[in-house]
């Protein structure tokens, strides 16, 4: 997840279109929220239409990872995923610039183990969906818990500061910087901050395994049981499903016997996990993010035209 919260963060200067791009979203926070969705679904059919790139790299996603499916299922999934998406970046307006009360009522945090309450060390694995950003938004306010999240800057310093404010309204957590590596984020798990992480997206083999995502080779980070050995810590999976409501943030039970002794098991065991959660609201997951675009040698990217 790429947030901060640091004072050594750079403070861009703030031209008029920022301004005005800021009241703009300070502006649709004041929506009802079922207007805001409907703003929502009207983005995303547009770029559904126009974003052709993108509407192609979620259509060879799909056909990957659901052969099943016809090709007039999947287009209609992908469109479906197009709204979700758009829906969920406006919702960013409420989530970080209405009131603390607003946010609340429309975040519903579940925790049937009460895992969080008990204090122990965890990392919770967030897989990418639409609604990452009130998944972590719901952590950070509705639990007592200072969580933990690694920061990666973004390449517009405007966009990145807003990010930065709002992703750390609530809850005072602590933002490692990507620089400071594997041992900073092991000490801080071990302190007691529940670690949000995002490791499902494909970065290569630098830091990866092959490991099937539906059953396609997948390069897949190992950086979830690493961490997990590093911090001493237990994991489980925590899913943030858009409703008409808002944002539903379920945690799952504590995964037994993981971290185990073999590195490759647990990244497969991973990307089991993330295929159950993906299937149940396949339309929310971030599908136009290349994620098959790393290939054994030899074959061919899935992407090229």
């Amino acid at each position: 997840m790429r947030s901060s919260g640091q004072a050594d963060a750079p403070v861009p200067h703030q031209g008029w279109s920022e301004r005005l791009q800021r009241g703009v979203m300070r502006g649709l926070a004041r929506l009802p929220l079922p207007w805001l969705r409907a703003l929502g679904w009207l983005l995303g059919m547009v770029l559904y239409a126009v974003v052709w790139r993108r509407r192609r790299v979620a259509l060879v996603n799909w056909r990957l990872c659901f052969p099943g499916l016809s090709e007039q299922r999947r287009r209609q999934q992908v469109r479906a995923h197009f709204v979700v998406f758009a829906q969920a970046w406006l919702d960013r307006a409420w989530l970080w610039e209405a009131p603390a009360h607003v946010v609340a009522g429309r975040l519903r945090l579940v925790d049937d183990a009460g895992t969080l309450a008990q204090g122990t060390p965890v990392v919770l694995f967030a897989p990418h969906f639409v609604g990452l950003d009130a998944g972590w938004t719901a952590l950070t306010l509705l639990q007592p818990r200072r969580c933990c999240v690694l920061y990666a800057p973004q390449k517009n310093p405007v966009a990145d500061r807003w990010m930065v404010e709002g992703r750390n309204r609530f809850g005072q957590p602590l933002v490692v910087a990507k620089w400071q590596g594997m041992k900073a984020l092991g000490t801080a798990i071990r302190e007691g901050s529940p670690m949000y992480l995002l490791p499902d997206m494909d970065h290569g083999l630098a830091d990866g395994v092959w490991a099937p995502l539906f059953g396609v080779p997948a390069a897949t980070l190992t950086s979830l049981p690493r961490l997990a050995r590093l911090g001493r810590a237990q994991v489980l999976s925590v899913a943030t499903c858009m409703t008409p409501q808002g944002y539903d943030v379920t945690l799952g039970p504590v995964w037994p016997n993981y971290p185990s002794n073999d590195l490759h098991a647990d990244v497969c065991r991973m990307n089991q996990v993330l295929e159950q959660l993906i299937q149940d609201m396949p339309e929310q997951y971030y599908w136009v993010h290349q994620r098959f675009k790393t290939r054994p040698p030899g074959e061919a990217s899935p992407y090229a035209r």
